[in-house]
């Protein structure tokens, strides 16, 4: 199984959920157990739309699961 990478701030993950097809998401911090994402559009530029939005995922669904998210963009540690 391939390992899992650590989730940091700046990269880019894509939702797996069938019902948010094309959602990606930029991790903007690490608050204890969850990351503060922001949306991103398909170039991983912030979302226009959804700009003052702000979410909270919990860090154990950052998994390549049918419900989990895949890393697209990784930063540099």
């Amino acid at each position: 199984m391939a390992e899992i990478p650590d989730v940091r701030p700046g990269q880019v993950w894509a939702d797996n959920d069938k019902r948010a097809a094309g959602r990606k998401v930029r991790v903007v911090e690490i608050d204890g157990t969850h990351a503060v994402v922001v949306q991103v559009d398909a170039r991983g530029v912030v979302d226009s739309r959804m700009r003052e939005r702000r979410t909270r995922i919990r860090l154990d669904r950052f998994k390549p699961t049918s419900t989990g998210y895949r890393l697209v963009t990784d930063v540099p540690t």
